[in-house]
């Protein structure tokens, strides 16, 4: 075979060769969504879902902390005659003065933890632990599926689990203070 004829065969091989399909790389949706999860030691209060790309300012939390107060008035209406303990973390919209005036008013307390303390948010080491067991598993194509998913998984959940989250709780803040306020994984 001469060096045309070589030539011609690869440019018949190369335009009369079947089309593979071509592979495309799957990557997972950088999209996330924030969920502020409200609970007490019987079950959910209130869940919030913030349009992806937005952020918690100090107004965004003053309304969500006064939905709170009305889910507690709807669901746990004897909550508000003793007194509702606040657990939230260290986050400027938390600590800002509107926020702070407003659980005044609402005559709240804080339970106040150290700083950077992920370990003694019961929502990290409970139910977001055991929320991200589930979402593994699961598949949704909007984010009203993703919303309503979770919405009925946390509200499948019985009260004994939401009881065990707060148990936890007090050990391992003992444990925290114990050693002069570092974090506690166990």
């Amino acid at each position: 075979m001469n060096a045309e004829t070589k030539e011609q065969s690869k440019q018949w091989m190369h335009t009369h060769s079947p089309n593979k399909p071509k592979k495309f790389k799957q990557t997972l949706s950088n999209k996330k969504m924030i969920a502020t999860v409200f609970w007490n030691h019987t079950g959910i209060l209130l869940t919030e879902f913030m349009a992806p790309g937005t952020t918690i300012m100090s107004e965004v939390y003053c309304e969500t902390l006064n939905k709170i107060r009305r889910s507690i008035q709807n669901k746990r209406r004897r909550m508000l005659t003793k007194c509702v303990v606040l657990l939230h973390g260290n986050a400027w919209p938390h600590t800002a003065a509107r926020t702070n005036a407003l659980i005044k008013l609402f005559n709240w307390e804080i339970f106040d933890h150290p700083p950077y303390s992920p370990d003694l948010a019961p929502s990290n080491y409970h139910l977001f632990t055991k929320m991200k067991v589930w979402l593994a598993t699961q598949h949704f194509h909007t984010n009203e599926e993703l919303m309503d998913g979770v919405n009925n998984w946390l509200h499948n959940l019985a009260a004994p689990f939401f009881d065990e989250g707060l148990q936890k709780l007090v050990s391992r803040y003992d444990k925290c203070l114990n050693v002069d306020g570092n974090n506690v994984e166990k």
